[in-house]
């Protein structure tokens, strides 16, 4: 049955949002996040402190679609007020691993003994510490972050290796709120 949907995201104090043609700005005092929102049936509205999502005569797709702009924007508006930290745990048990980040690159030396380092170039909005046996990822955008630990978690796969002896790698311990260990 078509009905007429309306939700809405208040914004908390000292978060201003801008909308300009379908790109939401959203800045707030730990950095701003832009993400385009753009869809035939839905139309978004940014009032005084707040954002309102309107679909008249939507289905149930317009209703996910709506939910889903929804969600982003409430993690943007969280982001900009406290950024998004996720961590991973270095575990070498056979070679001693180098690892480092210099500039937008993370490069692990010596995984598994190998000669060639592995390197990954992650976002410029992310950023990356290396705190002792734990990475650090840390930024603004819930999916920028999770997506370069994600990549660093990655980039240490094993193959053709016993993974229940081979246990060497970067895994991901904290994620953006919650522990996963």
């Amino acid at each position: 049955m078509k009905e007429d949907i309306t939700q809405e995201v208040v914004l908390d104090a000292g978060v201003t949002a801008v909308l300009d043609t379908g790109l939401l700005t959203i800045q707030g005092p730990k950095g701003s996040v832009q993400r385009v929102f753009n869809h035939p049936k839905i139309a978004l509205s940014v009032d005084s402190g707040k954002i309102t999502l309107q679909s008249p005569k939507s289905t149930k797709r317009e209703k996910k679609i709506i939910s889903s702009f929804r969600i982003h924007i409430q993690n943007m508006v969280k982001g900009v007020q406290e950024p998004f930290i996720y961590k991973l745990k270095i575990c070498s048990g056979h070679f001693p691993m180098n690892v480092s980040v210099s500039g937008n690159d993370f490069i692990i030396k010596n995984f598994l003994g190998e000669a060639v380092p592995r390197k990954i170039t992650f976002n410029k909005e992310a950023n990356v510490k290396i705190d002792g046996s734990e990475i650090v990822v840390t930024s603004v955008d819930k999916e920028v972050a999770g997506q370069t630990a994600g990549s660093i978690e990655t980039m240490c796969r094993i193959t053709n290796r016993d993974r229940r002896i081979f246990q060497d790698g970067c895994y991901i311990i904290h994620k953006a709120g919650k522990d996963i260990v």
